[in-house]
């Protein structure tokens, strides 16, 4: 198997596993502990990281095709610090209340974006067959 491959199928397990965990930890503990603002913001981390989790599950499937694809490359660490930047600093918003951490989260929008664009690009980048 090819090691981007290996490494996106990887990060979007693992990315799947948080997701559910964080979800399930919203859905359950953080119910009565939070307005109903706050959890709606941390239900929307949830919501972009179940989709980037799976769209890394989808560059690392595409990467068995195009094991040398630095756009689908560049896509998945993207897709990874989109996760990492958009949902974190929701997940650390909702938890703190401390609405300067939104001021962060645009740019792990534009990651996901870029990361969108980049996916695109490395398929229209297949050889017609």
């Amino acid at each position: 198997m090819p090691d981007a491959a290996r490494v996106f199928l990887a990060i979007g397990a693992i990315a799947m596993l948080a997701a559910v965990a964080l979800g399930a930890f919203g859905a359950h503990a953080l119910k009565t502990q939070l307005g109903a603002e706050l959890l709606a913001v941390y239900r929307t981390g949830v919501e972009y990281h179940f989709y980037h989790a799976l769209g890394l599950l989808a560059v690392g499937s595409a990467s068995l095709r195009m094991p040398e694809s630095k756009c689908l490359r560049a896509s998945g660490w993207l897709m990874t610090a989109g996760i990492l930047v958009f949902s974190g600093s929701l997940y650390a918003l909702a938890l703190s209340g401390v609405g300067e951490l939104g001021a962060i989260t645009p740019f792990g929008g534009v990651a996901f974006l870029l990361a969108w664009a980049l996916f695109a690009l490395a398929v229209l980048k297949l050889p017609r067959s």
